[in-house]
C-alpha cells in the first residue's frame, strides 16, 4: 500500500509540473517568477515620463512586489549623476550619444543596451497662438523661443537643425529661453511664456489641448536620426533581487506589451532593419562612386599617355 500511495504522489507531482509548465508558456516570460522582488532605479528621459508610468503600473500588476524608482530628466544630467556615482539600475536615454559614453565607461552594460524607439523633433506654438513663424526656416521672425540647452538631447537635435539650414547665428541673436529639459521647454510654450519652442512629437501630443505643432524637422535639416536606447547600469549596491528585479523589468520595456503603450504616447519602435538597408544602400552607392572616380582617372592616366 505504502508504495502505492508514493506512486499516486509521484503522479500528482508530475501532473502539478505539467500544469505548472503550461501556465508558464501560455502567459509569457513576465509570468515565470511571481516571487520577484526588489528596488529598480531606472532613470529615463524626461520625454518618456507618462509612458514610462503607465508602463511601471502594467509590470507591477505582475510583479507587486517590485519598486520601480524613477528619476526622469534631460538625458545628459542623467549621464552626469550616473558618473558622479548615483545608484541606477536601468538607463533609458533620449539619444545614443549619452548611452555610448556611459558604454566606453564601462557604466553601461554594452551588451544589454539596444534602441528601441523613434520620436521626431516639432516646433510648436501655444493654442491658437499668434506668430508669424511657419517652418524651421523662418524661426527668427519670432519674438523669442524655449530651446533645450545643449546638453540635452533635443537641444541637440535643434542646433544641428539650425546648423544645417544655416541660421545658428540668427538664432543665437533671438530671446531664448533655455530650459534644463524638454519639459520645461514644453511648460514655457504651453504656458504662453514663449511664442515658439522645440520639443519631440511625443510632448507636443501629451498636451494637444494646450500646443500646437507648425511643422517637424526637414529630414534634410536632421540627419541624426531621434533614437532611444535603454540598458543596464553597474549598480555595485545592488542586492541579488534588485538586479534580478532590473533584468526582469528590462526586458518588459522591450516587449511587445510594453510597445502598444509607447506607441499609444507617440513613439515609433525602433527598426533595424530599415536602417541596415539604407546603410546598404548608402554602401553601394558609396562603391559605384568610387568605381567611377577610379576608372575615370584611369581614363585621364590613359589619355596623358
Amino acid at each position: 500500500m505504502k508504495d502505492g500511495k508514493n506512486m499516486r504522489k509521484k503522479l500528482i507531482a508530475a501532473m502539478m509540473a505539467g500544469v505548472l509548465s503550461a501556465g508558464m508558456l501560455s502567459t509569457g516570460v513576465f509570468a515565470a517568477d511571481t516571487d520577484l522582488k526588489g528596488e529598480v532605479n531606472t532613470f529615463i528621459a524626461a520625454s518618456l515620463s507618462n509612458a514610462m508610468e503607465e508602463i511601471q503600473k502594467d509590470f507591477n500588476e505582475t510583479y507587486p512586489d517590485v519598486e520601480i524608482l524613477y528619476n526622469a530628466d534631460s538625458s545628459g544630467t542623467l549621464q552626469t549623476q550616473i558618473e558622479e556615482g548615483a545608484r541606477c539600475d536601468i538607463f533609458f536615454s533620449a539619444a545614443d550619444k549619452q548611452m555610448n559614453a556611459l558604454v566606453d565607461e564601462n557604466l553601461a552594460k554594452k551588451d544589454t543596451v539596444e534602441d528601441i524607439l523613434e520620436n521626431k523633433v516639432v516646433l510648436i506654438k501655444p493654442k491658437d497662438g499668434e506668430t508669424k513663424v511657419t517652418g524651421f526656416e523662418n524661426i527668427t521672425d519670432a519674438a523669442n523661443i524655449a530651446l533645450a540647452g545643449d546638453s540635452v538631447p533635443v537641444g541637440q537635435y535643434a542646433r544641428e537643425i539650425f546648423d544645417n539650414l544655416g541660421i545658428t547665428d540668427e538664432v543665437n541673436k533671438m530671446e531664448i529661453n533655455e530650459g534644463k529639459n524638454v519639459s520645461e521647454v514644453l511648460a514655457a510654450v504651453s504656458e504662453g511664456s514663449n511664442e515658439i519652442g522645440i520639443v519631440y512629437a511625443t510632448d507636443a501630443a501629451s498636451v494637444a489641448d494646450k500646443v500646437d505643432v507648425i511643422a517637424e524637422a526637414p529630414a534634410d535639416a536632421l540627419k541624426t536620426p531621434v533614437r532611444y536606447p535603454v540598458g543596464l547600469i553597474e549598480d555595485k549596491e545592488a542586492s541579488e533581487d534588485d538586479t534580478a528585479a532590473a533584468e526582469a523589468f528590462l526586458e518588459y520595456i522591450k516587449s511587445d506589451d510594453a510597445m502598444k503603450v509607447f506607441e499609444k504616447y507617440g513613439f515609433t519602435a525602433y527598426k533595424v532593419d530599415d536602417i541596415s538597408e539604407t546603410d546598404d544602400k548608402d554602401a553601394e552607392t558609396t562603391e559605384e562612386t568610387d568605381d567611377t572616380e577610379t576608372n575615370a582617372e584611369t581614363e585621364t592616366t590613359e589619355e596623358a599617355k
